[in-house]
């Protein structure tokens, strides 16, 4: 959401130290906003790195991971940041959540279909067509933060009319789907979840996030 800080630069590319960055790692790229980048947490302690570093913990060496993601970013955005990046045309995992900014802006939900359509479509592109390696995220639930508990009922109903479209569409296309969106309403009882600035996930909810990716992820 473009609510706090802007991340300058519509695209983070980011390095992570920690990974085997040989000819034989494996490659990754995260697509998404601000939820992507981790607002308001260090780099390193968002879901792609933590992601990552799980991942290399259990003997999967991947590079740094590749992150095109902007505070802010609609769907609309991602794609044209997708289509302007140079991008390898084969990765062996990649992941996909966008949507909160549509929600957040009010933007139409055949509009949201429509794009995250086209971003299904073309983050399996990303893939050589191997759906087992994309994973799509469910859109989390900001209502329940310091920012939005005033209106959470309001806000809930609407992401839910969203994360209804996008597991629809990922079930359509034979997609991985990884339901995070529970895991953000517990930001409010346990606000070690949330981040400093109120309205964003904390490392510790990335890091729930990142067990649930683990249960489906099979990188070979």
């Amino acid at each position: 959401m473009k609510l706090t800080k802007i991340i300058l630069g519509s695209i983070l590319i980011s390095s992570f130290s920690g990974c085997i960055t040989s000819k034989e790692s494996l490659s990754y790229i995260a697509l998404g906003d601000s939820y992507t980048i981790g607002e308001s947490v260090e780099t390193s302690l968002n879901f792609p790195y933590q992601l990552v570093d799980s991942l290399s913990l259990k003997g999967k060496n991947f590079a740094s991971p590749v992150i095109i993601a902007r505070t802010g970013w609609r769907t609309d955005q991602l794609m044209d940041a997708i289509n302007s990046s140079s991008l390898q045309k084969e990765y062996d995992l990649v992941t996909l959540l966008i949507g909160v900014n549509n929600e957040f802006q009010g933007k139409s939900i055949n509009q949201y279909e429509n794009d995250f359509t086209m971003l299904c479509k073309k983050a399996l592109e990303l893939t050589r067509n191997k759906k087992q390696n994309l994973y799509i995220l469910s859109i989390p639930d900001y209502g329940f933060t310091p920012y939005g508990k005033t209106t959470m009922n309001q806000i809930s109903e609407r992401i839910n009319v969203f994360n209804a479209s996008n597991k629809r569409i990922s079930d359509s296309l034979g997609l991985n789907y990884v339901e995070i969106t529970d895991i953000s309403r517990k930001g409010l009882e346990q606000p070690d979840l949330v981040a400093d600035d109120g309205l964003h996930p904390s490392a510790k909810m990335y890091a729930l996030w990142v067990r649930e990716i683990l249960k489906k992820v099979k990188v070979k």
